[in-house]
């Protein structure tokens, strides 16, 4: 009987020491996860320090206990969770975090929580095959958001370099995990940060429609209404990319540069801001000085400026834009077009230069007519090795105007654009643009799995 009491006691016991062991894990992760909701910008360079000094203590605390003398059977799953949990609240891999978590699923395998940190380890050590494996194990416990978000970036990650179709259709499947992951709890804005990048992905990889483009960008305004997802420098990434493709300059580059203060070290949004801020300048002085072209050079550009070249796009002759009703097309010069869209008329100019752009996306160059007024020209999905040179004549119908101006530390740039989502509707030198020169354009983000 006494022998049976004092199973029992030690049973309370350690249930009491798990519990607080729990507790003071929950506020190590919200010590880390609420961090810029609690300290200034400034601290960010240490935050990682500090996170790792509050393991640290913590991590004493689990050593302490020996797993196979103090803890009964039935809780040791738990109890290795918790712990390997606590070993991988690191940013980097933690051999031992994956050893208490593949020992946790091993004695409970219904533990849906340690197969999610398991995945996570696994994805930190770039195992991303084992990963994938945890998630799954856990899903067939129980349907919840962590494993299906985590899935999504899974899927979206393995997409790389598959056929369209094939990518087409695992990018589809990535955004319905997503959406069920929301689903599962509207609130978590790590879920909707992940439901946006499978929309990112889906507009460049998918279909370039802009509802898939508004819905990105509503995913991401949900997400920054959490407070955990807004001290995560990855939204903030991933978010100037979407704003990047839609040329929304200086929006993109705040994003970029509020990434690289939330995570000093971090490169990625660091090499985008000043890839941005490079082309930008780039784009403005090649506007701004014509190509650097001299005048006689420009001259007698403008002197082969001949409006045969509008070929197809000639007035008097009817055109389909768009899969709207048929419209005749009016020339007009470069420096009577206004802000937004122009219906109704065409602009012909001459390349005088163009932007080596590392990405290849968009084709940026800029044209001049007999105005002398000098736009900037940018086109998505123009295949790689494709473009316009100096010299061509250029005819755009029905050109849509955006004027870009700013002056701050991140950048300083002033010209205006003409954008065109896809280069089929130009005519290069009177000639339409050929099938065989359309591209889907390739979108760049982070992991996000936290």
């Amino acid at each position: 009987m006494a022998e049976s009491e004092e199973k029992v006691e030690l049973l309370e016991n350690i249930e009491e020491v798990m519990e607080g062991l729990a507790k003071e894990l929950q506020e190590l992760y919200a010590f880390r996860d609420l961090f810029f909701e609690n300290h200034p910008l400034e601290l960010a360079t240490e935050k990682n320090k500090l996170v790792e000094e509050k393991k640290n203590v913590l991590v004493d605390k689990f050593e302490a206990i020996d797993v196979d003398r103090q803890v009964p059977f039935l809780l040791r799953g738990q109890f290795l969770y918790l712990k390997g949990r606590c070993y991988n609240i690191s940013t980097t891999y933690d051999s031992r975090a994956s050893q208490c978590l593949s020992k946790a699923v091993k004695l409970n395998p219904n533990l849906g929580s340690a197969w999610n940190e398991l995945g996570e380890c696994y994805w930190k050590n770039m195992n991303v095959k084992e990963a994938k494996a945890s998630f799954e194990g856990a899903l067939k416990h129980e349907r919840n958001r962590i494993s299906l978000r985590c899935l999504s970036i899974i899927l979206r990650q393995e997409s790389g370099g598959k056929k369209r179709s094939e990518a087409a259709n695992m990018i589809l499947k990535s955004v319905d995990l997503a959406k069920e992951a929301v689903a599962q709890d509207i609130k978590d804005g790590v879920s909707w940060g992940v439901l946006g990048n499978a929309y990112l992905c889906q507009f460049f990889t998918v279909a370039q429609d802009p509802a898939t483009l508004k819905l990105c960008m509503s995913a991401y305004k949900q997400a920054g209404t959490d407070p955990v997802v807004k001290g995560q420098p990855d939204l903030y990434y991933n978010k100037g990319i979407a704003l990047k493709y839609e040329e929304n300059y200086q929006e993109a580059l705040e994003n970029f540069d509020y990434a690289c203060r939330l995570d000093p070290p971090w490169q990625p949004p660091r090499t985008e801001l000043a890839k941005l801020a490079s082309y930008l300048a780039a784009t403005n002085e090649l506007v701004r000085t014509r190509g650097k072209l001299k005048s006689k050079r420009l001259t007698q550009l403008m002197q082969t400026l001949d409006k045969k070249m509008l070929g197809a796009y000639s007035p008097g002759t009817f055109h389909n834009l768009g899969g709207r009703r048929d419209v005749t097309l009016e020339l007009c010069r470069l420096d009577t077009l206004v802000e937004g869209v122009n219906e109704g008329k065409v602009v012909l100019g001459k390349v005088v230069g163009s932007i080596h752009n590392e990405n290849a996306v968009p084709f940026t160059f800029a044209i001049v007519d007999e105005s002398l007024e000098c736009i900037c020209v940018t086109v998505y999905n123009w295949a790689d090795g494709r473009g316009a040179i100096i010299g061509d004549c250029i005819a755009i119908p029905e050109p849509v105007l955006k004027t870009h101006k700013l002056e701050s530390p991140l950048a300083t740039y002033n010209f205006k654009s003409v954008r065109l989502n896809s280069p089929l509707l130009l005519l290069v030198n009177g000639k339409r643009v050929g099938r065989n020169q359309f591209a889907s354009t390739k979108v760049t983000s982070t992991y996000e799995i936290h």
